[in-house]
């Protein structure tokens, strides 16, 4: 699955360049505004923080939510006390585009991610030139010096790099790189198969100093204080957010859990 969609999404981004050659989207990249500091928004704090997101569709699910207006969408996750939205930009099987993105970017104040098959120069200067702030790298999905590149031109760009992992070996390889925002994903991209549990057993492997992010598997406030216990900093959230009432939800997950050190319940 995660070959197919990441060679899907280049061979878009490859008729996209047709129309828009490196040399243009370079240019529009380059004269963006500084990207919003996305590493201050998502640092450790007493309360856990939510990455917020707009998906309309997914390979396991199908279709989850039409989200006609994007950059409302967004509106309700700034409103519902998101710290960063997450967009994803996939056409074939999520149904996002660049334009999503760009619509997300000038309707919120928060840090805005890129959210897909990331695997060329191209992609990155296309998301800086959308406007975002942050850009996903698939670990499993890239071989280490393509991975040390692209993680290095987002952050010459001013951008940061959501570095996804799935097991211990894929957070070694972005200690590696320097990553200093490092997601486990719950959803193993090849079989789509959840694993709750996995950002538990994988937590103590991410460096100390990186901010910790856990993807997927998050449906209800215990969730959220699952992964905040097993100490999550920051948590990725889409489905649960597009399926009901993005700010009564947000509230919800947002109190789920105070920080791990106080030891509050």
């Amino acid at each position: 699955m995660l070959a197919d969609l990441m060679a899907g999404a280049v061979e878009d981004a490859a008729q996209r360049r047709l129309e828009r050659p490196l040399a243009d989207i370079e240019k529009a990249a380059l004269a963006q505004p500084s990207a919003r500091a996305a590493l201050a928004a998502l640092a450790p704090a007493d309360r856990v923080k939510i990455i917020a997101e707009v998906k309309r569709a997914s390979p396991s699910r199908g279709d989850l939510a039409r989200i006609p207006d994007p950059a409302h969408q967004a509106g309700l996750y700034e409103q519902g006390g998101a710290s960063a939205i997450s967009v994803l930009t996939e056409g074939r099987r999520f149904k996002g585009s660049i334009a999503d993105l760009e619509a997300v970017k000038s309707a919120v104040s928060l840090p805005v991610l890129r959210k897909d098959f990331i695997a060329n120069e191209y992609q990155v200067l296309e998301a800086r030139a959308a406007g975002a702030d942050l850009v996903l790298l698939i670990v499993a999905a890239l071989d280490q010096q393509v991975l040390r590149s692209l993680h290095a031109l987002i952050g010459e760009l001013g951008m940061t790099a959501l570095v996804e992992t799935h097991s211990a070996d894929e957070i070694e390889r972005a200690a590696d790189i320097g990553a200093r925002l490092i997601g486990v994903n719950a959803r193993n991209l090849a079989t789509f198969e959840l694993d709750r549990d996995l950002f538990a057993r994988l937590v103590g492997r991410i460096p100390v100093g990186a901010v910790k992010v856990a993807e997927s598997a998050v449906h209800t406030p215990a969730d959220v204080a699952h992964y905040r216990d097993a100490g999550a900093d920051v948590v990725l959230i889409g489905e649960a957010l597009v399926t009901g009432d993005p700010v009564a939800t947000l509230r919800s997950f947002l109190g789920a859990s105070p920080a791990v050190q106080t030891g509050e319940l």
